[in-house]
C-alpha cells in the first residue's frame, strides 16, 4: 500500500481534515463505545463503497458521478441500519438518527483511484481513518466527563458485557461537561489543532531547495 493509498489515515483524514460527517461526529463521540460502533458502521460502509464506486465510475459521465455516488452511499447506509436492528438492536437505539448520516463521510471516496482494488485499499484507509479520529474523540470525552473508559460496553459487546468499565479516575469523579455538545466542539478543536501541529511538522517547507556541490568552477547569475 503506498503512501496516497495511506494519506485519509493521518495528513488527509476526512474528519480532522475535510470535516465531513461532522453532526455524528460530536453526537455519538460522548462515550467510548457509541463511537466506535459509529466508527466500525462508517468503516463498514465506506469499505464497501470504494470498490463499487471504483467499478461505476467509468460508466457514468462527469455530471452522474456524484449523485450516483450520494445515491449507493444512501443506499450503503439503509444496509448498515438494517444489519444493526437484526443483530445490535441497542446499539442501532443509541445511535438514533445519526446512523443514516454516516454516508456523508463516504463523499471523499471521489478523490479514490480508478481501478477496484486500489480503490479498496483506499476506502479501507479512509474508514480507519474516520474510526480512529472518533474513537479518539470518544475515549477522550468519556475519560473528562466520567473517568471511565468502556462504559455501556453491552451496547457493542452485547449483554455479557453489562457493567464492565474500565475506571481510570477515582470513583466519585463526575464533570459531564465534556459530554455535551459544548464539550465535544472543544475537544474536537483541540484534536484538529494537534493535527494540523503534526502534519505541519512532518511536511519539509516549500521553500526548501536541494543544492548538490561540485568540484565545477560555474559562476552564479542572478535570475
Amino acid at each position: 500500500m503506498n503512501a496516497g493509498n495511506l494519506a485519509p489515515l493521518w495528513h488527509r483524514n476526512p474528519a480532522l481534515v475535510y470535516l465531513l460527517g461532522l453532526s455524528p461526529l460530536l453526537g455519538m463521540s460522548h462515550s467510548l463505545v457509541t463511537a466506535l460502533g459509529l466508527g466500525i458502521a462508517s468503516l463498514a460502509l465506506i469499505a464497501a463503497a470504494a470498490p463499487l464506486l471504483a467499478a461505476l465510475r467509468p460508466r457514468l459521465s462527469p455530471e452522474l458521478r456524484i449523485p450516483a455516488a450520494v445515491l449507493l452511499l444512501a443506499t450503503l447506509a439503509a444496509c448498515v441500519e438494517l444489519l444493526l436492528q437484526a443483530f445490535r438492536l441497542p446499539l442501532y437505539q443509541s445511535l438514533g438518527v445519526f446512523l443514516p448520516l454516516i454516508a456523508a463521510t463516504g463523499l471523499t471516496l471521489l478523490e479514490a483511484p480508478g481501478t477496484a482494488p486500489a480503490a479498496a485499499r483506499y476506502g479501507l484507509a479512509t474508514g480507519f481513518g474516520y474510526l480512529l479520529a472518533l474513537s479518539a474523540l470518544g475515549a477522550i470525552r468519556e475519560l473528562l466527563a466520567h473517568g471511565t473508559l468502556f462504559r455501556d460496553l453491552e451496547l457493542l459487546a452485547g449483554a455479557g458485557a453489562a457493567g464492565w468499565e474500565l475506571r481510570l479516575l477515582p470513583a466519585g469523579y463526575d464533570f459531564p461537561f465534556w459530554a455535551l455538545p459544548a464539550g465535544g466542539f472543544i475537544t474536537l478543536g483541540f484534536l484538529i489543532a494537534l493535527h494540523r501541529l503534526g502534519a505541519a511538522d512532518s511536511v519539509p517547507p516549500a521553500s526548501a531547495v536541494r543544492a548538490r556541490v561540485t568540484d565545477s568552477q560555474v559562476p552564479l547569475e542572478a535570475p
